[in-house]
């Protein structure tokens, strides 16, 4: 891991242990570009506007959602949350809610299903 500004938000990530080691190449690559990055994903965290419970939530649904599925996040998050007094019960809602981004699979397949298994029907109906 290297960043030029050891002050930045990438070498803070880094030493805190909330570094992602996906991101090492980018850092090397472009360490002006990811600090910039760095420091509109950190705003939530840092701006008071949401509690940090309420950051933490967020975080744990967006990392648990199909579409993103990062247990090391989720992990992070969940710990997190726990450390600042969020509850099981809670964080277990949330995983629940985060659930509901799957429902599209049912929402897109089912109608297609059902025109698919009409026309097969009407075919095997015509021969």
């Amino acid at each position: 891991m290297r960043n030029v500004d050891a002050t930045g938000i990438a070498a803070r990530m880094q030493r805190s242990g909330t570094w992602n080691p996906l991101w090492d190449g980018l850092d090397d690559l472009d360490p002006g570009w990811a600090e910039q990055y760095l420091s509109a994903v950190m705003q939530p965290y840092e701006s008071g506007v949401l509690s940090p419970r309420e950051v933490q939530l967020l975080c744990i649904a967006v990392d648990a959602a199909c579409t993103h599925l990062y247990a090391p996040g989720l992990r992070r998050h969940i710990r997190a949350a726990l450390d600042i007094g969020v509850t099981r019960e809670e964080i277990l809602e949330v995983l629940k809610l985060s659930t509901t981004v799957g429902i599209h699979s049912i929402n897109v397949g089912l109608p297609i299903l059902l025109e698919e298994a009409g026309a097969d029907q009407s075919s095997s109906a015509a021969g």
